[in-house]
């Protein structure tokens, strides 16, 4: 079987960059949650590794390394698995395969050592620009946005909110961030603007 698997960090993000050439897989997987969650601890990561440890799979296809994870181990000990069932995965966006003729692509190897590197190093940068800019704008007393309905500042959204700030400052997806934090996806939506200027205000 020749599968595909997709995925975007929020509901709200697009799929149809990934999904140009879906007519030649057998079966496309789509997970929409963060790239911090473990591959196989994803709902169709989980789907696909049953399907694996049946036989049933044959080739992987993604668009690029980061949607297998976040985390240059995670995303190793992937290939790995993969590797070790004979399941041939295939990058997009580098146009090579992690196997040829049955054995390791060492190319494949080290380039996805490399860009798995790099995706975390940018995840990190983008968790400390957030805290960053929370502490910048706590010391100015900026961005006095509201709430709707409120008369709360930026601030005291953020430390209402605690729980969420932390699961989106984890990469967590905005669904889980809301049930975690027990509130609506709306107010989550509002909390990660909020976070996003403090980003800009230190980019």
């Amino acid at each position: 079987m020749k599968i595909k698997y997709l995925r975007v960090s929020t509901i709200e993000q697009n799929l149809d960059r990934q999904l140009i050439n879906q007519e030649k897989f057998d079966k496309i997987f789509t997970d929409k949650i963060s790239g911090s969650i473990k591959f196989f601890e994803r709902p169709q990561g989980k789907m696909i590794k049953k399907y694996i440890d049946g036989g049933k799979v044959q080739e992987l296809h993604v668009s690029s390394v980061d949607r297998l994870g976040r985390n240059i181990l995670d995303i190793l000990n992937v290939v790995e698995y993969l590797n070790q069932n004979k399941v041939n995965l295939f990058v997009e966006n580098l146009g090579l395969f992690s196997l040829v003729d049955g054995k390791e692509n060492q190319t494949f190897k080290l380039i996805v050592s490399v860009l798995g590197n790099v995706a975390e190093m940018e995840r990190k940068n983008m968790l400390f620009k957030q805290r960053l800019g929370i502490e910048i704008a706590k010391a100015k007393g900026t961005y006095k946005g509201r709430l709707h309905g409120t008369h709360m500042t930026d601030d005291e959204i953020l430390e209402k909110y605690k729980v969420v700030v932390k699961e989106l400052e984890a990469g967590e997806s905005l669904r889980r961030a809301a049930k975690l934090g027990g509130c609506s996806l709306g107010t989550v939506q509002k909390v990660k603007r909020i976070l996003d200027k403090k980003i800009q205000l230190v980019a």
